[in-house]
């Protein structure tokens, strides 16, 4: 388990085991690679960022998480697997978030991609995300450099 504090100096836990802050989260996000590039969404607000979001009534994280990869980039997942689970302690709201890593099949273009402004595909990401005014609040904490070295030794 590694603890850090966000971007918002939020408490952060984060575990690579099965689901070990809440059994039915209420939120997913998802780490994309499309024909070996990054698939990512440009947030109206929020700038870029992997795709998630909330599990609607009905969904469980999986089907959530295709769905939000859908809506937000028009990508088609060929293969989604859970890598772990983050909680935020937040000063008014506390969350569990599912993490997956998906492999996508198909990027289709789309009349609307919801309250983004579609799909990024990017070679690399660069090494001054935290930096970066380009990218969202979210890409900048210790979830994604931990999630990607899961990644990566788990050779995904």
């Amino acid at each position: 388990m590694e603890t850090f504090y966000d971007y918002y100096n939020n408490k952060v836990e984060l575990s690579f085991e099965y689901h070990p802050f809440d059994s039915a989260p209420k939120h997913v996000w998802i780490i994309c690679r499309y024909k070996n590039q990054w698939l990512l969404t440009k947030h109206r607000d929020r700038g870029l960022e992997f795709p998630g979001g909330k599990v609607e009534r009905g969904e469980d994280p999986v089907q959530a998480a295709k769905r939000e990869i859908l809506e937000e980039t028009g990508g088609i997942v060929e293969e989604i697997q859970y890598i772990g689970q983050y909680y935020v302690c937040g000063k008014a709201d506390q969350l569990a978030k599912n993490i997956y890593f998906a492999q996508i099949s198909k990027l289709p273009s789309q009349s609307t991609y919801y309250e983004t402004e579609g799909p990024v595909l990017l070679d690399e990401l660069p090494d001054n995300i935290k930096t970066n005014p380009s990218f969202s609040f979210m890409m900048k904490d210790n979830v994604l450099p931990i999630s990607l070295a899961y990644i990566k030794r788990e050779k995904m």
